[in-house]
C-alpha cells in the first residue's frame, strides 16, 4: 500500500493530495473555475481527480484517473452543471489503492442532504475510526481515510453540518486539509497543527480554497490569508464564519517538506515565499559546506532554485547538466516498482557537452532510499563528470512520516541505517553533504509558524508511538 517514492524513484518522498473549492454569488460555471484550480496544483496528486458541483439541492459529479486534463478531455467537463459551489480534488494514493473507486471527491447523501468531501493529508486513527463506523452498521464503499472522514462528519451531524464537522474533526488524529460541501455551504477545515496547507482567496464576491496560492492565482483570485490551525471556515449566503478544533493554536506544526519539494516555487505557504526558502537553502548550503568545483547544477525540478542560489553565493556558474523530457510526469505515480525505475531514464539524461571533464556540484532536495541518486551520479559519470559532489537541502531524513508523506516505515530510508559517509559511498559521490535541521528552519524564518521535523530528528507534533506499532503490526 506504501510503494511510491516521489519526483525521482526510490529518493524523494510523495505528496498527498491537492484540493480546491469554491463559493460563487451567482449561478454560473463554477466547474471551470475549479478545473483551472485542479490543473495549477497538478504537481499534487497525478493518479486521479474529480470535480462535484452544488446546484439545485443536487450534486454532480466526476472523476477520473489520470491527469485533470485527461480526465477532463472529450466533454467530460462540460458534462457538469452550472451551480453555486464546487469542489475538486487531484490524488497521490498515501493510503487505499490508486483506483477509481478511491478517486475523490466523496459524494453521498447523508443527514444534510447531498454532501461532498475532498481531503489532503492523513489521519493515524483510521484503523480505529473505520472499526466504531462499522460496528455502528455504516457501510464502505472506498479503502480511504477520507470516506471515514465523511462518514463520522454526517453520523455527528443530525441536521446540522457545521456541528457534525466539529464533532468529527475533533476525533480526528493526523494531518487533514478538506473541503466540505453541502448545497448551500463550503467549509474548508485544517488541522489544530496545521501540518497540511490551506489558503483562501477572494475574485469579486466568490471565494476561493485551495492548497497553494499558486491555485488562486490561475483563477485570478487574490490571496486573502491562510486558513488558520485548527479553524472551520463555513461560507455561505450569510457570509464566512470561523470556528475552531479543540487545541487549536496550542501547537503549529506545519510540513516543512512543502517548502523543501512538494509546493509550487511560485506559492507563498503562512507568510513565507517557496521559492525564496528553495534560494536561500542554496545559500545556506554554500556557506556551511563549500566546495571547490568548476560547475553546480540542481536536479529538475525543485533543486534547481536552490542550485542557482549556490551558484549567486559562491560566484561558482550555474550549468544545467541534467534535460528533463517534460512531457513524463512525476515517476512517482507509476504503478509498480520496475516501472518507475525505468522511468528515471526516460525522465531525465545527462547533457554531456556541459559536463565533460567538470567538477560538478549537484543539489537536490532529499534522499529517501538513495537509489536514484545513485542512478544520476552513474548518468553524469557516464557523460564525463570528473567529480561530483552531492548538496541535499535538507538534513538527513532517519525517521518515518506519517502524517500525508508516503515512507512509512524505518526499512524505505537509508538515512536511517547509514551514515553519510555510506550513503556517499553508496550513491558514488565524491561527497555529500546536507543541511542541518536548524539551517533547514533558517530557510522558512518568514514564515508565521512552527514546523513539524518528525522525519529529521523524531521530533513529530505528538507521540506517535500507537501508530507506528500498528503500521508494524501490519507490514
Amino acid at each position: 500500500m506504501y510503494l511510491r517514492d516521489g519526483k525521482n524513484p526510490f529518493d524523494s518522498m510523495n505528496e498527498e493530495c491537492g484540493v480546491f473549492g469554491v463559493y460563487s454569488a451567482e449561478t454560473r460555471d463554477v466547474a471551470h473555475t475549479v478545473y483551472y484550480g485542479l490543473y495549477a496544483l497538478q504537481h499534487r496528486g497525478q493518479e486521479s481527480g474529480g470535480i462535484a458541483v452544488a446546484y439545485a439541492n443536487k450534486i454532480q459529479y466526476y472523476k477520473g484517473m489520470g491527469l485533470i486534463p485527461e480526465i477532463f478531455a472529450n466533454g467530460n467537463l462540460d458534462t457538469l452543471p452550472e451551480g453555486d459551489i464546487a469542489i475538486g480534488h487531484v490524488r497521490y494514493s498515501t493510503t487505499g489503492a490508486s483506483l477509481l473507486l478511491n478517486a475523490q471527491p466523496i459524494v453521498f447523501t447523508g443527514k444534510c442532504g447531498k454532501m461532498a468531501l475532498a481531503h489532503n493529508g492523513n489521519l493515524t486513527n483510521t484503523k480505529q475510526l473505520r472499526e466504531e463506523l462499522i460496528n455502528d452498521n455504516a457501510v464502505f464503499q472506498t479503502t480511504i481515510d477520507s470516506e471515514v472522514m465523511a462518514l463520522l462528519i454526517n453520523k455527528n451531524s443530525y441536521g446540522d453540518i457545521v456541528k457534525g464537522v466539529l464533532a468529527a474533526c475533533n476525533r480526528f488524529k493526523g494531518s487533514f486539509a478538506l473541503v466540505v460541501m453541502t448545497a448551500d455551504k463550503l467549509i474548508a477545515v485544517r488541522d489544530p497543527y496545521g501540518i497540511r496547507p490551506l489558503v483562501m482567496g477572494k475574485n469579486l464576491d466568490d471565494v476561493v480554497i485551495a492548497s497553494e496560492t499558486c491555485a488562486l492565482d490561475a483563477v485570478g483570485a487574490n490571496y486573502v490569508r491562510d486558513v488558520r490551525p485548527g479553524e472551520v471556515l463555513v461560507i455561505d449566503s450569510s457570509g464566512e464564519h470561523s470556528y475552531f478544533l479543540e487545541g487549536a493554536g496550542r501547537k503549529c506544526a506545519s510540513c516543512i517538506f512543502e517548502y523543501v519539494y512538494f509546493a509550487r516555487p511560485d506559492s507563498v505557504l503562512d507568510g513565507c515565499s517557496v521559492y525564496e526558502s528553495r534560494k536561500e537553502a542554496g545559500r545556506l548550503l554554500a556557506k556551511y559546506n563549500p566546495v571547490d568545483a568548476d560547475i553546480v547544477s540542481g536536479v529538475p525540478d525543485s533543486a534547481v532554485v536552490a542550485a542557482r542560489g549556490y551558484s549567486e553565493a559562491t560566484g561558482i556558474p550555474y550549468v544545467e547538466t541534467l534535460a528533463k523530457n517534460r512531457y513524463v510526469g512525476r515517476t512517482f505515480i507509476q504503478p509498480d516498482q520496475s516501472m518507475r525505475e525505468n522511468s528515471v531514464s526516460v525522465k531525465m539524461n545527462a547533457l554531456r557537452a556541459n559536463v565533460q571533464g567538470k567538477r560538478l556540484i549537484l543539489i537536490d532536495d532529499s534522499i529517501v532510499r538513495g537509489t536514484t541518486s545513485k542512478k544520476i551520479v552513474k548518468m553524469l559519470r557516464d557523460a564525463g563528470a570528473k567529480e561530483v559532489h552531492m548538496m541535499i537541502c535538507s538534513p538527513v531524513i532517519k525517521h518515518p512520516c506519517y502524517l500525508g508523506i508516503d515512507m512509512q516505515s524505518y526499512s524505505q530510508l537509508i538515512g536511517a541505517n547509514k551514515s553519510v559517509e555510506e550513503i556517499a559511498a553508496y550513491i558514488g559521490a565524491d561527497s555529500l553533504r546536507y543541511l542541518t535541521v536548524e539551517q533547514l528552519k533558517e530557510t522558512v524564518k518568514s514564515a508565521n509558524v512552527q514546523f513539524c521535523t518528525g522525519c529529521f530528528d523524531k521530533n513529530y507534533p505528538y507521540p506517535m508511538d500507537d501508530y507506528e506499532a500498528d503500521k508494524h503490526k501490519f507490514e
